[in-house]
């Protein structure tokens, strides 16, 4: 009789998702972002989101060819990676620096790790750091709509959290012009409403778990109350939103148990507000993120399950 018992590797049980699918629901869910980008700071944003997506699917092409790897770009991963580092740009960004950017979140910190999967960081993350560091007055300057006659138009100026930190509270924004987008902010950042809608597609769609969005934004509610600062006026002032739906819940560089992802999300909404309320500079959203992917992997470490009847080796 010939034996019928297969043995193979995990995993045993496969599913119909595959990671195109996953990305795909992804760039769905930032597209009303995108589009009320486009509204508030006009078509330079459109031009800044597609040379970032233009840039990392070629950069991740090329890569690929140069080390004679099998083409990931089909992933569609590159696609939303080159988003999110849109997001994160101020609209007036110059468009050879966004290349800097894109190529430098695209190969160094993903492809030259391994690809999707083995990146230690957040590529969109990583990208707008390193930007920030190497073009700090490009990064921070910022463009506000105003009303006006028949529309809005751009002005000069700065973010409601660095008015706050000023201490200017009579210049800062209405919560109904944050929550619209109305305000000074990344391209990406500034229409609360857009962002909840994606996010709450992601979450409706199986693609995140509200575990690490909830954590993260509540412990900032919080944390605001806490020290005597109002907690709506954190929450939409800065990249809080953006970053709890679209970076922090990153497959690759957050944990996968849900008392990790609890963990990390908390960890990012302190390290956010210590920054704010404690710190130099008025953002702290994607530092705080940065710094928990890297420690991820040893939260994950110490909260994983004990296999039943078996012992957790040390």
């Amino acid at each position: 009789m010939t034996n019928k018992l297969t043995v193979s590797p995990s995993p045993h049980i496969k599913d119909k998702v595959t990671t195109s699918s996953l990305m795909l629901n992804v760039i769905i869910a930032l597209v009303p972002a995108a589009v009320a980008s486009v509204v508030i700071f006009g078509i330079s944003s459109l031009i800044l989101i597609a040379t970032c997506v233009i840039t990392c699917v070629v950069g991740e092409y090329l890569f690929n060819v140069v080390c004679k790897k099998p083409q990931t770009i089909g992933d569609l991963s590159a696609v939303v990676t080159g988003i999110l580092l849109a997001f994160n740009l101020p609209s007036t960004f110059p468009i050879w620096m966004a290349v800097v950017g894109s190529l430098f979140a695209i190969v160094m910190v993903k492809n030259l790790f391994g690809g999707i999967g083995q990146n230690f960081a957040n590529p969109a993350i990583a990208g707008r750091v390193i930007l920030l560091i190497s073009f700090s007055g490009p990064m921070t300057s910022w463009m506000i709509p105003e009303k006006a006659v028949g529309g809005f138009r751009l002005v000069s100026g700065a973010t409601p959290l660095a008015v706050n930190a000023l201490g200017n509270t009579a210049d800062l924004p209405s919560y109904a012009d944050m929550f619209l987008g109305l305000r000074g902010g990344s391209l990406g950042e500034t229409c609360i409403l857009a962002l909840l809608i994606g996010g709450i597609f992601l979450i409706v769609r199986g693609v995140i778990k509200p575990i690490i969005p909830v954590a993260f934004l509540g412990t900032i509610a919080v944390f605001a109350l806490l020290v005597g600062q109002d907690p709506l006026f954190h929450l939409m002032a800065g990249g809080a939103v953006l970053g709890a739906f679209f970076m922090a819940t990153d497959y690759v560089t957050s944990p996968v148990t849900d008392m990790g992802k609890l963990i990390f999300g908390i960890g990012c909404g302190l390290i956010t507000m210590v920054i704010r309320v404690y710190g130099n500079y008025p953002e702290g959203v994607s530092f705080a993120i940065l710094l928990m992917n890297v420690i991820a992997p040893h939260i994950d470490s110490l909260t994983k399950s004990k296999p039943f009847g078996g012992v957790v080796a040390k």
